[in-house]
């Protein structure tokens, strides 16, 4: 597997702004977006692309498209954050949903809801998990994607804990992470420390 920390002077600066309790919801969200435009920007460096003959105003141009379809899987409702980011910048971008619920106690999750594209066969899938804990959402997202057959998974998240990395890694060691941070550790309650609380009941004010 691989794991990649997107070194960014804007992400720096923009988790910075996720961290601090006193950002306001509407500023949470902005600074959630522009993170996730510069990790999409990341993850999407080595897309399969075909030759495309064009006419420039000059001469004839031989250059690069998309070649097959991008799925973006978010995780609700956190993930759905990092779907605007994909939206403006890869072209005819297809979008699933996974439901998964995290028991408080036993930091478990379970499913409530899927829909995938059919496009997923064959495809590069993005799985959108802004919070990597403990990996057991992200692990149960990947193997239900994994049931569509899609070419290669990637998955973004903004914040990862060394934990989650440990258990994606050990799971599906074919999936490459990219994150904008590693952060310390998980506290008693499977929390990233130092993290920035719940990514969820921050971006939507609840």
């Amino acid at each position: 597997m691989a794991f990649t920390i997107v070194k960014h002077a804007l992400i720096d600066h923009y988790i910075t702004i996720l961290r601090d309790c006193d950002t306001s919801p509407d500023l949470f969200r902005n600074a959630a977006l522009k993170v996730s435009r510069i990790l999409a920007s990341a993850a999407t460096q080595d897309l399969n692309t075909r030759d495309k003959p064009v006419n420039t105003p000059l001469e004839p141009y031989i250059g690069q498209i998309l070649d097959g379809t991008v799925v973006a899987v978010p995780i609700l409702r956190a993930g759905l954050a990092l779907v605007d980011a994909l939206n403006d910048i890869v072209p005819d971008l297809a979008v699933g949903h996974i439901g998964l619920q995290r028991d408080e106690v036993s930091a478990q999750a379970s499913i409530y809801f899927m829909k995938l594209p059919k496009s997923a066969t064959g495809s590069t899938v993005l799985v959108l998990d802004p919070m990597l804990a403990t990996g057991g959402s992200a692990n149960m997202a990947i193997t239900l994607v994994k049931t569509f057959n899609p070419a290669r998974i990637k998955l973004i998240t903004v914040l990862a804990a060394p934990e989650g990395v440990a258990a994606v890694e050990e799971a599906h060691p074919d999936v490459h992470i990219y994150s904008g941070v590693l952060d310390r550790e998980l506290n008693a309650s499977k929390f990233i420390l130092p993290g920035l609380g719940d990514f969820g009941d921050r971006m939507y004010n609840t």
